[in-house]
């Protein structure tokens, strides 16, 4: 009797054990999600990819919700991680510790630039999850 009872549970177990894993989202799959959300936010032709225009319009519209004291600036503080102190350090050529809308701008045009290795302009879904896809991403979202 309790070789009966026990196969059931022993298949259930099985089954679970195949199942749930496949069910559960990869590190990988939830990093690219992120991506792939991005993209298709930030992609407003929808050809799937985003081109230099498209990425900074949503970079405009970051910088304008990040300059939350409005001196028509972003530091540190109100960039929030999105740059670190030593990229927001290269991106200032004026060394007052900020970035004026030309200057965060001009950064999110030189990561687009880092991203797109082929240089054809568009950053395609593959390229958002490199390192450097995932550098310009910060400045995106």
């Amino acid at each position: 009797m309790p070789t009966l009872l026990t196969r059931p549970v022993l298949a259930a177990a099985l089954s679970a054990a195949l199942i749930l894993p496949a069910a559960l989202p990869s590190t990988a799959f939830a990093r690219s999600s992120g991506a792939e959300r991005t993209l298709k936010m930030v992609d407003t032709d929808k050809d799937g990819t985003i081109d230099l225009a498209e990425a900074q319009a949503a970079a405009g519209k970051v910088f304008d919700s990040a300059e939350t004291d409005k001196d028509g600036t972003v530091d540190a503080k109100e960039l929030k991680g999105r740059v670190s102190k030593k990229d927001l350090k290269a991106a200032d050529p004026d060394s007052d510790g900020t970035l004026d809308r030309k200057e965060y701008l001009a950064l999110v045009e030189q990561r687009f630039k880092a991203a797109d290795p082929d240089g054809d302009g568009k950053l395609d879904a593959k390229e958002l999850k490199t390192q450097a896809g995932r550098s310009l991403l910060q400045l995106l979202k």
